[in-house]
């Protein structure tokens, strides 16, 4: 995108108050969006929390949101926009109705694959019953995976199944494209015996899978959420140092060596949590610029 800017969509608190908006030109330097007031806020679910929101922008132009509805509901919010102000009705999407025992649904994200001409819907949920060999190894008893369906409309979709299993539970997934393979940074979510909680990538050749061995940590631990794009000639991961209660960041020219720049790091008010940064047209940046502050 040869006029592309940038977009960090983002929650606050609890999520009770919605999605949040920063501009940034360089991805480093972040402003405030609206006035730092959310520009949606939460009616699909029973718990209407708008936690871990991701926006991807299609190439039709439509702006698409799918979020976390709450801790412990088997949903996922969805709403889509022409221009990030004004929001179609909001949909709680039962995506694991098939799966009796799913205790929840976070983190959803969106990928499009444009070989195959549909968008990827993948998120995190606990079912119970399901991997007892790492049962006991997470708080709560949680033991997620990553989940998956297909859609063109966001009104049929294709039958949940399994994305990702590494033989240990994962959270937080996200996807770029490198080329001709599919990246995926997701989150270890091991807590016992010995914690890991750290970041790591995978590849593959198309996003449905399968995936390859995982990598080394691309950052220190006790880090969530992260959100991967290419800015010049650095990719770039952002990622929710929730024990620190800050944002961070690491940086690669070949996603093999990794060099950390949170300290340049600088995002507007105060403690922003897991979300997602995209590109967009400088036009989109400007209309959002002048809203009210």
């Amino acid at each position: 995108m040869a006029d592309a800017h940038y977009l960090f969509a983002f929650f606050r608190d609890n999520g009770q108050d919605g999605v949040h908006l920063a501009s940034s030109d360089d991805g480093l330097e972040w402003a405030s969006i609206n006035g730092d007031r959310p520009l949606l806020a939460p009616r699909a679910g029973t718990e209407r929390l708008m936690r871990d929101p991701h926006v991807t922008l299609a190439p039709d132009g439509v702006f698409h949101l799918v979020w976390t509805t709450g801790w412990n509901e088997p949903t996922i919010g969805y709403a889509s926009s022409k221009n990030l102000i004004h929001w179609s009705e909001q949909r709680a999407l039962s995506l694991m109705a098939h799966a009796p025992g799913t205790r929840n649904c976070w983190a959803p994200e969106l990928f499009f694959d444009e070989r195959a001409g549909h968008f990827l819907v993948f998120w995190s949920s606990t079912v119970e019953g399901r991997f007892p060999e790492t049962a006991g190894r997470c708080e709560d008893d949680y033991n997620h995976r990553i989940y998956h369906t297909t859609t063109r409309d966001f009104e049929r979709f294709s039958p949940t199944r399994l994305l990702y299993d590494p033989g240990f539970p994962v959270i937080d997934a996200t996807m770029v494209r490198d080329g001709s393979r599919t990246v995926m940074f997701v989150k270890n979510e091991t807590r016992y015996p010995e914690p890991a909680k750290y970041i790591f990538m995978t590849t593959s050749d198309r996003p449905l899978g399968p995936y390859g061995p995982p990598s080394e940590p691309i950052a220190s631990d006790w880090i969530e959420g992260p959100s991967a794009i290419k800015i010049g000639d650095l990719w770039h991961v952002y990622f929710d140092c929730y024990r620190a209660k800050r944002y961070g960041l690491a940086v690669s020219p070949d996603l093999a060596h990794w060099s950390n720049l949170s300290d340049r790091l600088h995002l507007p008010g105060g403690r922003a949590l897991h979300g997602c940064v995209l590109a967009v047209p400088a036009a989109v940046v400007q209309r959002l610029r002048e809203l009210p502050a």
